[in-house]
């Protein structure tokens, strides 16, 4: 049962890394939008590719987020981040321990 217990660990923890990298790229799209970046540059689009699907999601889901010209939608996304980091990720964790040192 140590192999499961491996894989469910080595998954929580590439989940987390994953998790991590998509709230940054969130983050650095929101200070993006700050300065009105050149639109043909390539790691811009990437951003935008990546970012949009998701923002334009919450945005049609929870109009409210977008008010008065102030975009809410990025702190929703991180804060949901967070939230699967805590209860996802540990739980995954708490799993892999579990599965160590009962089976």
């Amino acid at each position: 049962m140590f192999v499961f217990a491996n894989f469910v660990e080595a998954l929580a923890g590439a989940l987390s890394m994953v998790l991590t990298i998509y709230m940054w790229i969130v983050i650095i799209r929101c200070f993006l939008s700050w300065v009105n970046p050149d639109p043909d540059n390539a790691i811009v689009r990437f951003l935008y590719t990546v970012t949009d699907p998701v923002l334009y999601r919450l945005r049609r889901a929870l109009p409210f987020l977008y008010t008065s010209g102030v975009d809410l939608s990025p702190i929703v996304i991180v804060v949901g981040i967070y939230f699967l980091q805590s209860f996802l990720v540990q739980s995954l964790y708490d799993l892999a321990r579990t599965i160590r040192y009962t089976g």
